[in-house]
């Protein structure tokens, strides 16, 4: 009956789309994240980066031990369909509402785990440092938004140990952390370079957690409320005064010295002015409280980044694994396009020896966005000419029975000489149509069938052509 809803039409439109959170990649969309992978690849090969891999799913626990019960939440739990019966009891047990009920494996969230059980694995036959990267997707279970998805590609470099490391389990100097951190750092303004951004609209934004917790000490906040203190200055910028303050005390953070140094007028985010607000003793003690920042401001300047890069004493990082220098790419004043620094104690966490190390991550959802606001992600037919993507030749009959034959042969040859040839499927024998055809899909050439012994070669960037003998003008197309 018409007045009845079709329930088999809804629940296959229902299936048409994509489950939320997640994109349906077309040719095109999918040729521009390739352009962006490119961009990644090229950058961490240049700068001395191998590229490493892992199992998209891991033990849940391994995310866990890093990033504590917390992660739960954003993980997609993933379960052996063998196992009928333990996915039972799992079942009961979360329908109970029981703690801890979690799957016993999980869909990665972030790779920096799986580095760090990878390198732990093998850490005695590794070199200091190891550098590697590596770009797949990962997947977090959180509420979609503008420029954050729940399946997204992202992009890692790492730097593991120290140059030498005569020692296991050796500290590095303050020198030596500065030199891989502004390493770190000027690899990731290489990218943002290469893609057409300028220092004018994205900013390295750094600080360092040391300093960070020397400063919130000198304030009066104990150690035991510092991992708090931190999350409010990370939070700070998103937030008023008010519940700033409404947090601090919420967190058990009283301190008078620490509310004001969280209240400070904004704007006022670089060194200078925000260690005016601190009871600094003497010069020397001024000097040993921020060295470790102004040892990365001189390598970041002999790194040729500098302009780029700012002091921000409210980045924090979220994560408790990071240990010193912290850093985030902020597009336009807000967007993070980029984020990392350094966690020394991680390798050890997961059975490795202690390791210092550094790296940072960055998405393409965030990135294709700002590109795409900007003006900076190229045309499709440039994206295609660079990925490899563009067509050699585009194969076209003359109408006539025998080239209509010759179609299939000519292209099996163009294709055995390591060449992207096309045809059209389109039962039109019009010439003009098909060369539009050629046209949209950009290719290079298109060769007009006329004969067994004789093509047509149009060059379709200068607009010329020529007819003469198939293989010498099929030659051409190699040599052009």
């Amino acid at each position: 009956m018409s007045g009845e809803p079709n329930n088999a039409a809804a629940s296959s439109n229902t299936s048409l789309n994509a489950p939320t959170g997640t994109r349906d990649l077309y040719p095109l969309e999918l040729a521009r994240r390739r352009w962006i992978e490119r961009r990644w690849r090229d950058t961490s090969l240049r700068h001395g980066f191998e590229e490493i891999d892992g199992p998209t799913f891991e033990h849940t626990e391994l995310y866990t031990r890093k990033s504590g019960d917390g992660i739960v939440s954003e993980i997609f739990g993933v379960y052996s369909g063998k196992d009928e019966a333990g996915l039972k009891t799992m079942g009961q047990r979360l329908a109970a509402g029981e703690t801890g009920a979690v799957a016993p494996y999980a869909l990665r969230p972030e790779f920096t785990p799986t580095l760090a059980r990878m390198f732990a694995a093998r850490a005695g036959q590794l070199p200091r440092p190891t550098k590697w990267f590596w770009q797949q997707n990962c997947y977090r279970a959180e509420k979609p938004q503008r420029g954050r998805l729940r399946e997204f590609m992202q992009w890692n470099c790492d730097i593991i140990g120290i140059p030498g490391e005569p020692n296991a389990g050796a500290t590095p100097s303050a020198a030596e952390k500065a030199e891989l951190d502004a390493e770190i750092i000027a690899c990731c303004v290489d990218l943002l370079r290469g893609v057409g951004l300028s220092p004018a609209n994205v900013k390295v934004r750094f600080n360092d957690r040391s300093v960070l917790g020397n400063i919130v000490s000198r304030l009066g906040v104990d150690d035991e409320h510092h991992a708090a203190a931190f999350a409010l200055l990370d939070r700070r910028n998103k937030l008023d005064n008010a519940d700033l303050e409404a947090m601090a005390f919420e967190f058990g953070i009283n301190s008078i010295e620490f509310l004001n140094f969280l209240k400070r007028p904004r704007g006022g985010e670089n060194l200078a002015s925000s260690l005016a607000h601190l009871p600094v003793t003497d010069r020397g003690d001024l000097e040993r409280l921020t060295q470790p920042l102004t040892l990365l401001q001189s390598r970041l300047a002999e790194a040729g980044c500098a302009e780029w890069c700012e002091v921000d004493m409210n980045i924090a990082r979220g994560l408790a694994y990071y240990t010193g220098m912290v850093f985030e790419v902020i597009a336009d004043g807000e967007r993070a396009v980029a984020g990392g620094g350094r966690y020394d104690n991680l390798i050890a966490t997961f059975g490795g020896p202690a390791t210092p190390a550094v790296g940072f991550g960055m998405g393409d959802v965030v990135l294709s966005l700002l590109l795409q606001d900007k003006g900076l992600m190229p045309s499709d037919k440039q994206i295609a000419a660079e990925l490899g993507l563009r067509p050699d030749a585009f194969v076209i009959s003359n109408g006539s029975p025998e080239a209509d034959a010759l179609v299939g042969p000519v292209l099996a040859k163009l294709r055995g000489m390591g060449l992207h040839a096309r045809r059209s499927y389109k039962t039109t024998g019009k010439i003009g149509k098909l060369l539009k055809e050629a046209s949209d899909v950009n290719s290079r050439f298109a060769v007009i069938i006329e004969s067994s012994e004789e093509i047509t070669l149009k060059d379709m960037d200068q607009n010329t052509q020529d007819r003469g003998p198939r293989e010498a003008l099929l030659a051409r197309i190699t040599l052009a």
